[in-house]
């Protein structure tokens, strides 16, 4: 069951990020085909601007699916968010041209981009969630950074094919038909990926609440902490909510600055080619792919803390000497620049998929992330390419973009440490999870002297006594 599910949610996962990654790196693309008559800058700005409208209907459906994902199960809502991704990305592939539309048809590709957006809304904490319920305790870091291993993944499979479509055709092909066809590819991942969530189940965590609250009266479910709405959810666990969100800015303001804006930089600020700009990308895509299991791996082993603490610190050490070494302009100091931004990104991202769903309850896991991760990611993270481009052209300095990454990692350094560590402990309100039998006769014969472990926090204390206490 495990495995099925983490694998169910990791390949949904990468369909999500591939339909997000082929946007970004056809974004000078897209710019030109939808608005072929205004002037090169601001075509790049509608395009980032078009991009970035797609995460501001990122917290509307946080909000609708994680209430709903709390109510009704994760595994129905998960399978819904997929479905409604990726027919969006395909319809994408079929939008007639500014040439065939005219001014139509930009409108309806920032409506498709909206439903992309409200669909993952729910895509991201939906999926956290669900595999942090569904993993064991001493390895819910590997588990969770194996979900951003997969969106890594699928940015590389978006940047490939882009990549080979700008081998293979010329630049009026590219522009005439050619940038369709990621977006109807979308449709052949997307279908594998819908069969694949459709048959994982409720996870455990879950199933045991509502088999709790159906067994008890309403008032009993209030007196345990469950929202009656979301106003009321933001009320029981405005910390976490707020922590979070400082948590989420800092990872993915770094991480949507390689995935997302490092193309179009290099291609606008440095002056690459489309192809260069895109190529680069790439290796350090995998590279990063590798590294967020092994991210994971060490915050199972060292805590979340030391690892994000860590990422967090590189990337305010290391920020300005890594935009110098991408603006040197030559193929060897841009990728090692890039490969020294995977670092902080590998920390952070790997990190949250198991830090965030241990903030709140079982009860109003899905609500509170996807609320807190939403919001963040729709204020740091969509929008971090269009802000740093504009930071960029008003400033004529290629280096802002380092100075908007030390902000927003100082920032995350001090949600750190407000953070409780969690590494290695139950999910609050839940009962411990384990790997096997073994493990949990150990952990129980042990419960007294493990660190990691308090009785009395637990749902069912006197379940976890002994036989003879």
């Amino acid at each position: 069951m495990l495995r099925r599910a983490v694998g169910g949610t990791v390949v949904g996962n990468t369909m999500e990020w591939y339909d997000i990654g082929v946007y970004g790196y056809l974004a000078v693309t897209m710019g030109r085909v939808f608005l072929p008559g205004a002037d090169p800058g601001l075509q790049v700005l509608f395009s980032l601007g078009v991009f970035a409208s797609t995460y501001l209907a990122r917290p509307l459906g946080g909000i609708f699916f994680g209430r709903l994902g709390d109510r009704v199960g994760r595994q129905k809502v998960l399978a819904a968010t997929l479905i409604l991704m990726a027919g969006a990305t395909f319809v994408i592939g079929l939008l007639p041209s500014y040439a065939t539309l005219g001014a139509l048809a930009p409108v309806l590709l920032v409506v498709l981009k909206l439903v992309q957006g409200f669909s993952a809304g729910g895509e991201y904490a939906g999926a956290t969630t669900f595999v942090s319920e569904y993993a064991p305790d001493a390895r819910r870091g590997f588990f969770g950074s194996l979900l951003d291993f997969g969106s890594y993944l699928g940015f590389a499979l978006g940047a490939s094919i882009v990549t080979a479509l700008q081998l293979a055709l010329s630049e009026e092909q590219l522009l005439g038909w050619g940038w369709r066809l990621p977006f109807l590819f979308a449709g052949v991942i997307g279908s594998v990926s819908i069969y694949f969530r459709l048959r994982i189940e409720e996870s455990p965590a879950f199933q045991a609440t509502q088999d709790l609250h159906e067994a008890n009266s309403a008032a009993t479910a209030d007196a345990e902490g469950r929202p009656r709405n979301t106003l009321h959810l933001v009320k029981l666990h405005w910390r976490s909510i707020l922590i979070a969100f400082a948590l989420v800015a800092a990872a993915n303001s770094v991480g949507y600055t390689l995935t997302s804006y490092m193309p179009t930089y290099l291609t606008d600020s440095l002056g690459y080619d489309a192809l260069h700009g895109t190529l680069l990308t790439v290796p350090v895509l995998l590279l990063l792919a590798v590294m967020l299991p092994a991210a994971g791996r060490a915050s199972d082993r060292f805590g979340r803390r030391p690892v994000m603490w860590f990422g967090g610190g590189w990337m305010i050490l290391l920020a300005f000497p890594t935009f110098w070494l991408i603006g040197r302009g030559t193929t060897v100091t841009t990728l090692l620049g890039l490969a020294l931004l995977t670092v902080p990104v590998a920390c952070g991202i790997a990190c949250q998929a198991s830090a965030l769903p241990a903030l709140f309850p079982t009860s109003s896991r899905y609500g509170g992330m996807g609320i807190s991760f939403n919001i963040a990611v729709a204020v740091f993270g969509g929008t971090t390419p269009l802000i740093q481009e504009a930071l960029v052209q008003w400033t004529g300095n290629d280096l802002v973009p380092a100075a908007y990454l030390v902000l927003t990692a100082v920032v995350g350094a001090i949600a750190v440490g407000l953070m409780k560590e969690s590494a290695r402990r139950p999910l609050p309100g839940a009962m411990p999870s384990v790997a096997s039998e073994q493990e949990a006769r150990e952990l129980v014969a042990g419960q007294d002297e493990n660190p990691d472990l308090e009785v009395s926090e637990l749902p069912f204390p006197e379940a976890a006594e002994p036989a003879g206490r």
